[in-house]
């Protein structure tokens, strides 16, 4: 008995060994950087030489630099009519698909046309579309001009009142499938009797939902609004790609955002330590939206 079990101990502590590969590589590219990060944080590090500890310093600095908090609004404003467009549209076909009255068909081939924009590099989007807007050879502008809308080309990605919303558009057509696949997801986890009901009640498919599929759907949409948070806040490619660094990335620029602020200061002027304060500081700044999130989206389990 006691060889059996010895035995079978030993066949469990060889199963280590399988996982162990995957363990050192989780520590050493991912838990590593994170502590890497926060001890350079308090430190003037410029990227070589021994690192020199500041305390604070780095932190009040960020407290007090107007360009972050101005890339941070930016950033802010591109994520907020990101969302508004992505959950508006994924609810919009959720709405649609779930109403068993009409019993739209081919659902599989909608959500993987839907959702291949989610597929595409950032990279080419972003040469897609500055194609596309081009100032003068543009695509949407000689539409636009073809058809007498408008009487001049519209510089879409040189003009502030214009360049944060061609982002956000973008970046919600990008995501908008992937948020309703997931949506309805929740909505197919939802019993069927509860629409056979309300049908049979004569309910609209407003009122069936307003009343059944949203507080239904409340995990879901916690899920889908954390995770869009955290991805939008630390927008970086699509601006970056569309405009280049000396036009979006200079101080105080409409789409210079917090993640292409830490970049100037991480890879361009060297100063690691104040890089790694912001990155911290983004952290917290997503961790309180996150819980807010929770407290008010989430709230109470019936």
């Amino acid at each position: 008995m006691r060889a059996a079990i010895k035995k079978k101990k030993n066949r469990n502590n060889a199963a280590y060994l399988f996982v162990l590969p995957f363990v050192i590589v989780f520590l050493i590219f991912s838990v590593y950087p994170v502590f890497r990060t926060l001890f350079l944080s308090f430190t003037t590090y410029k990227g070589y030489g021994d690192p020199e500890f500041t305390g604070l310093a780095n932190y009040i600095r960020v407290v007090k630099d107007k360009f972050f908090w101005r890339a941070l609004y930016n950033t802010v404003k591109m994520w907020s009519l990101n969302i508004v467009l992505q959950l508006g549209l994924a609810f919009l076909l959720t709405i649609v698909f779930s109403d068993i009255k009409y019993k739209v068909r081919g659902l599989a081939i909608f959500r993987a046309v839907y959702y291949l924009p989610n597929l595409i590099a950032a990279t080419s989007v972003a040469f897609l579309f500055k194609t596309l807007l081009d100032w003068k050879y543009g695509t949407f502008n000689q539409l636009l001009l073809a058809t007498g809308i408008v009487d001049q080309q519209i510089n879409w990605m040189g003009q502030r009142s214009t360049a944060w919303a061609v982002i956000s558009v973008i970046q919600a057509w990008m995501w908008f499938g992937n948020s309703f696949i997931i949506l309805m997801a929740g909505v197919q986890g939802i019993p069927n009797d509860y629409f056979e009901a309300a049908a049979i009640d004569g309910a609209g498919r407003w009122k069936v939902f307003g009343s059944i599929t949203l507080p239904l759907l409340r995990p879901i949409l916690l899920y889908v609004a954390v995770t869009s948070l955290i991805g939008g806040l630390q927008l970086f490619d699509l601006p970056f790609l569309m405009t280049g660094p000396s036009t979006a990335g200079e101080p105080g620029g409409t789409l210079q955002t917090v993640v292409m602020y830490l970049y100037k200061f991480g890879f361009e002027t060297r100063q690691v330590g104040f890089a790694s304060a912001i990155a911290y500081t983004l952290f917290f700044i997503i961790l309180f939206i996150s819980i807010m999130e929770f407290k008010f989206i989430g709230g109470k389990e019936d």
